[in-house]
């Protein structure tokens, strides 16, 4: 059984994991620490790479860059920007109030790097204002003041009007949201603290599900439920909850709906939040007042394969190794695995959901990727009963250490676990007496 992960027993040892307090009398995460090794990994890897600069529209880009974060409402509007050129400190253009909130709270960076600028908000400014031309224009000009503008830039996600003002400038535009992933991939050891934490407070909510299922209620019911427990208890965000059960488990929807649960059914859950930009991605699978033969087996092979991935992880073995041990497409009833995409496989975690290293049967035996200390990532499993009324769902986050591999989620997951049992016979009560 792979063990789970304590943040006292690495390399940077860190106390009282769970706590959110700072304090002066041990070493907790250090946020200082956490926003100079991330921004400092940013630096080396472009002093090292062919890249001049690197202009970033990404909103977790820019929070690993820059420390920043205005708020989760901010993050399909593509209307932040920053430049990081070799050999300077990172210039963020922010929403005009954000900006002097930095210039005043957030003295990491110089005052005058903290700038107001507008966007064209997502396309409602139309093109012809011009602001995408303006931006463009200076962007080129710092660049060339810097002598970087004949070098390569990286962009990571951007418009279409966008780009083609960046181009128009003359700018040579390249791929940087993959260059910002192979940075982030390997986590800092104040950033698996806040991974493991943020599975913790899974943790508590599966708990306080694990009460409260019964039949009678609906799924929507239970992402309240989950909300409300993750949002008192420190959540920055609670992006999604798929609270899925009965004959909707199969096929998989991927969300919750208002359906009530009745006796028997399985439900199976997905809490994705994050606590201080970390985000979570959780399976768990319960069954509510009774289990049947054919679910429990469902669990179990959903359960196996879980089990035989984890073994695989280790400092050199490579995502070929892992994804071996999932069940093709065509073994439960998808035609190739495009079609099954999402159902077994492997995803990174960090400050966004999707990572590297990126694991499935799709991709990975003919461009497999090694696994290296310090990737976190979850891995998730599925299987239908044999007349699909219902199905499995397990997911595990994992680090890879030295030795392996450590658990970051702990709500039990070893068997198929029944909520909601209240019932007792006569003869029973009979017994006690």
């Amino acid at each position: 059984m792979v063990r789970p992960y304590s943040a006292a027993t690495q390399a940077v040892p860190i106390a009282s994991p769970g706590a959110t307090l700072a304090t002066d009398w041990e070493q907790r995460v250090d946020f200082a620490r956490l926003r100079t090794e991330r921004a400092g990994k940013v630096r080396a890897a472009l002093e090292e790479s062919h890249l001049g600069a690197l202009i970033l529209f990404d909103m977790n880009n820019i929070r690993y860059t820059t420390a920043t974060h205005i708020g989760n409402w901010a993050r399909d509007k593509l209307f932040r920007c920053c430049l990081v050129m070799r050999g300077h400190d990172p210039i963020l253009w922010d929403i005009g109030s954000a900006a002097r909130t930095h210039q005043r709270y957030a003295p990491w960076n110089e005052a005058a790097n903290w700038r107001a600028g507008i966007s064209s908000w997502r396309g409602s400014i139309p093109e012809e204002v011009g602001v995408e031309r303006g931006n463009a224009a200076r962007l080129a000009g710092i660049l060339r003041d810097a002598g970087l503008a004949d070098q390569p830039v990286g962009v990571d996600v951007v418009e279409l009007p966008v780009l083609r003002a960046l181009e128009a400038q003359g700018l040579h535009i390249e791929d940087g949201h993959g260059f910002m992933q192979d940075i982030r991939a390997i986590k800092t050891a104040d950033e698996i603290a806040l991974l493991d934490h943020s599975a913790a407070l899974v943790d508590g909510a599966y708990d306080e599900l694990y009460r409260y299922l019964r039949a009678g209620i609906r799924e929507n019911a239970c992402v309240a439920l989950v909300t409300r427990y993750l949002y008192e208890n420190g959540s920055e965000e609670v992006e999604a909850v798929n609270s899925i059960s009965g004959e909707r488990c199969s096929p998989h929807p991927h969300v919750f709906s208002d359906r009530l649960i009745r006796p028997g059914d399985t439900a199976y859950f997905d809490i994705i939040h994050s606590f201080n930009g970390y985000r979570t991605c959780y399976y768990r699978t319960l069954n509510v007042g009774a289990a049947s033969p054919a679910q429990c087996e469902a669990y179990r092979r959903a359960r196996e394969f879980m089990d035989n991935a984890i073994n695989e992880i280790r400092p050199g073995a490579t995502s070929a190794d892992v994804v071996r041990h999932f069940p093709a497409a065509t073994e439960f009833g998808f035609a190739d695995e495009e079609e099954a995409f999402g159902l077994q496989y492997c995803h990174g975690l960090g400050l966004s959901n999707w990572e590297r290293p990126l694991m499935s049967r799709y991709h990975s035996f003919e461009h497999p990727v090694e696994l290296k200390q310090g990737m976190v990532f979850a891995i998730e499993t599925y299987w239908p009963t044999d007349d699909g009324s219902a199905a499995a769902r397990i997911e595990e986050e994992v680090v890879v250490t030295a030795a392996g591999c450590e658990l970051l989620t702990r709500f039990p997951a070893d068997q198929l676990y029944v909520a909601g049992t209240r019932l007792f016979a006569g003869a029973d009560l009979a017994k006690t007496q």
